[in-house]
């Protein structure tokens, strides 16, 4: 029986790129010979003509289908809905974007079939800017640090799992969370590959600071205690430093008798004070609205429709 493999895309308007992205893959799968493949394309929201061009689009030398949310949940929600409707024993996510290069899927495959459950794609480089750099780079230090030891320090954009990991995936849909650290911590046998990240050619990243900073946000509050434990620590600091506080203010007042009273130390205290109260009442609004969230149950994505693409064989 042969095996197939379920490649998941997401995409959020990409009407410029989806001809070389369905070039791309036609020439790809026409060149393999040790699995099947089957394409879930998630609509992630897009407001352009992606679905039209995607539809409309040249003979398809593979299964493929469009899964078409009611709006845009974000990468992590789609890729969840694609992963909760494939059929393949293997899968594994790609981007629209083709910065990551199609060819390894067959080397994740590979590891797979060696025996492990998770195959991982590092980055060798990823030609980002500057500052994209040093965010992940930062990004990278505190989730080794505080979350994750485990956690590559370049990241991860690309993985291929076996139905295990599906099930798994699917039995535990989390909101406001991280696919890829969930897979991360979910243990399994793991491998890696190493692979050098492309340039974007076409059309613009949709990986905007508003998403990186709901991400790094998501990542610490659903994966790590840190956020807690600082609150405790700086309750404990600033506890300990109102003590050796009090205790220099009183040794002045009476053996030295040269501290005046007055509104600056006292401003000084209350800034101070109602800083680390607000930063640590903002941490634990975090938890707490994400109890709520969870509470209610809410649907992670909402799939609007799911599109049967025509196979076009030569």
């Amino acid at each position: 029986m042969s095996v197939k493999v379920s490649i998941i895309i997401p995409f959020l308007n990409e009407e410029e790129g989806m001809p070389s992205l369905l070039e791309a893959l036609n020439q790809y799968i026409k060149s393999l010979i040790d699995f099947k493949v089957e394409v879930i394309f998630v609509n992630d929201g897009s407001t352009d003509n992606s679905m039209k061009v995607l539809k409309q689009s040249m003979p398809l030398q593979f299964e493929a289908k469009v899964i078409s949310l009611s709006k845009n949940f974000g990468s992590h929600a789609a890729l969840r809905s694609g992963i909760l409707n494939a059929s393949g024993d293997y899968i594994v996510f790609m981007y629209a974007d083709l910065q990551d290069p199609l060819e390894i899927i067959g080397s994740l495959y590979h590891k797979c079939k060696e025996g492990c459950d998770i195959a991982w794609a590092m980055r060798r480089n990823t030609n980002n800017s500057f500052i994209e750099q040093k965010f992940s780079m930062f990004y990278a230090a505190m989730m080794k640090k505080y979350a994750m030891a485990n956690y590559p320090q370049k990241g991860f954009d690309v993985v291929m799992f076996d139905k295990k990991v599906q099930f798994n995936l699917n039995a535990n849909m989390e909101a406001n969370s991280s696919i890829f650290l969930q897979i991360l911590q979910l243990g399994y046998k793991q491998e890696t590959i190493e692979y050098d990240k492309q340039v974007r050619k076409i059309g613009k990243s949709k990986w905007t600071l508003k998403k990186k900073i709901k991400l790094f946000i998501d990542s610490f509050v659903a994966f790590s205690y840190a956020p807690i434990r600082f609150v405790t620590i700086m309750g404990f600091a600033f506890f300990f430093i109102g003590i050796c506080w009090t205790a220099y203010v009183i040794f002045r007042k009476f053996f030295v008798g040269d501290i005046a009273s007055g509104w600056p130390a006292l401003i000084s205290i209350l800034f101070l004070g109602f800083g680390v109260t607000n930063i640590s009442l903002g941490i634990i609004a975090e938890y707490l609205w994400r109890t709520l969230d969870a509470s209610r149950k809410r649907p992670v994505f909402i799939i609007d429709e799911i599109t049967e693409l025509n196979k076009h064989d030569k």
